[in-house]
């Protein structure tokens, strides 16, 4: 008999956040073998593991180097996980271009984003990190893109995702796009102010907002 879910996925979050990477590996394992859904572990385990090193990190408890170590644990967990995750059909996919600002080069929570976007059938381009806005405004124009998702965790690089934003008025196809943003220094005040179209405070909330955003721009709705 397989153990209790919850159990699990207890097991992967304190892999995680205790930097056990064989362990995370190995518990994604178990949740293969048990049948259990794969997008739930990576939310309620994996997620939830690195959201607890993220706080440990704030509180000056972990450093740089440990929380380096999480995310290899996370990514391990991850690697297991990913070919099993069920694309969810009663949603209606996009496209999306994401990446890391430029001046940044932090991109665990992007990285975990991208997972959760293509686990409800979006098609995504990653950017991946330090991008200027221009290559944002390109991409998605080259891609057909219907969603621009845009991360930081450094306030000294917050305005380039305005200047996004900017690149796209002055190219005239503004609306053709719903951008959103997210990491560590960003807050919905912050994202209503330089004219993004939502914001997200985790990666799962991502993905719930990518899943509106383009429910909202095929509806031809602007807030």
């Amino acid at each position: 008999m397989p153990r209790e879910k919850s159990a699990v996925y207890r097991d992967l979050s304190d892999a995680v956040l205790n930097l056990e990477e064989e362990k995370a590996a190995a518990t994604a394992q178990e949740v293969v073998a048990a049948g259990y859904d794969a997008y739930e572990a990576i939310d309620q385990g994996l997620a939830d593991g690195m959201a607890r090193a993220g706080k440990l990190f704030e509180e000056d408890e972990y450093f740089v180097p440990e929380l380096l170590i999480a995310a290899d644990a996370m990514y391990a967990g991850l690697g297991v996980l990913r070919p099993h995750i069920k694309i969810d059909q009663s949603r209606a996919p996009g496209r999306v271009v994401i990446g890391v600002i430029e001046g940044d080069t932090h991109d665990i929570g992007k990285n975990l984003v991208k997972i959760i976007l293509e686990a409800k059938g979006f098609e995504t381009r990653d950017l991946g990190r330090d991008i200027p806005p221009a290559a944002f405004a390109q991409a998605a124009r080259e891609f057909n893109a219907e969603i621009i998702a845009i991360s930081t965790l450094m306030t000294t690089t917050m305005a380039g995702m305005e200047k996004v934003i900017s690149l796209l008025k002055d190219g005239g196809d503004r609306d053709k796009f719903r951008v959103m943003v997210g990491g560590a220094p960003i807050s919905a005040t912050f994202a209503e102010k330089i004219g993004a179209d939502g914001y997200a405070a985790n990666a799962v909330e991502a993905g719930e907002l990518a899943v509106r955003l383009v429910s909202e721009l095929r509806g031809g709705i602007r807030d």
